[in-house]
């Protein structure tokens, strides 16, 4: 490697055979702060706390299982030849649309049988989402994985970047778009604006739609620079296509319930 750089060891510890990796790490503290953020938050709004702890026993396993199959199918030309490798989540490969699909899904369901408003928990847990997802964007850092096209270590440089994070992006005798950093950044000014918008005491569920919009938006524009993307043909990219549809779902859902009256509750009542 360029300069004796050594990459960041992907494995945390270990115990014994067991080894406990950076990215499992990263995306567990980002659901268990994400849930403490909204535990919390929840509690302001009437939402028993225990609710929330309820959702992520189900909704945690749900959404990797998920994420892992949606991944999985859009690369089966891969694990149809190398099925031994479809359980090794520890190594990366979960794709975060898969996981808000089993998420909402799981949240859908759970509020119904609970008998309280999804929109109001989906407002209350948007934020959260931000978090979790800004959080474990850095276990990709951690595997050198979702990043960019080749630049020059000047580029790099030239957004001030620590080295830490400059050396962890030569990987395989190149320098790359730390791509994972541009969304992770995106996401941390993603939760600013939805606090922001919890004072504007927008209608009920639309918080949550926010969400979707801000989110979808920035995937699109970081996916666009990414060279590990899943693709739908040999020119559309999956994340890309799926962002543009969800932006546009967000809007008409929007404009759907305000028009019908559907979204009566604002954000602060109750």
């Amino acid at each position: 490697m360029e300069n004796n750089i050594t990459p960041i060891d992907p494995i945390a510890f270990a115990i014994g055979p067991l080894e406990v990796r950076w990215y499992g790490l990263l995306i567990g503290l980002g659901i268990i702060l994400a849930l403490v953020v909204a535990m919390r938050e929840g509690t302001k709004r009437g939402i028993d706390s225990e609710i929330f702890a309820d959702l992520m026993l189900w909704a945690v396993p749900i959404s990797i299982l998920c994420a892992r199959i949606y991944y999985v199918l859009f690369k089966w030309s891969y694990f149809s030849q190398n099925p031994g490798d479809i359980i090794k989540i520890w190594e990366g490969g979960i794709a975060i649309h898969g996981a808000l699909i089993g998420a909402v899904g799981t949240a859908v369901i759970f509020t119904r049988i609970k008998g309280i408003s999804f929109w109001k928990l989906a407002d209350v847990a948007a934020p959260s989402l931000l978090i979790g997802q800004a959080i474990g964007r850095w276990g990709n850092f951690m595997n050198q994985e979702a990043h960019g096209g080749e630049v020059s270590r000047q580029f790099l440089e030239n957004l001030f970047l620590p080295d830490w994070i400059i050396n962890q992006m030569y990987i395989n005798g190149a320098y790359y778009h730390p791509t994972f950093l541009y969304e992770s950044i995106w996401n941390a000014v993603g939760i600013l604006v939805l606090l922001g918008l919890r004072r504007v005491n927008l209608k009920r569920g639309e918080i949550f739609l926010s969400y979707v919009i801000w989110y979808s938006i920035g995937r699109f524009f970081v996916e666009g620079m990414r060279t590990d993307s899943l693709m739908l043909t040999m020119d559309l990219r999956i994340a890309q296509v799926l962002s543009l549809v969800l932006i546009v779902v967000a809007i008409a859902i929007w404009i759907f319930r305000r028009t019908k009256g559907f979204a009566k509750e604002r954000y602060l009542e109750g």
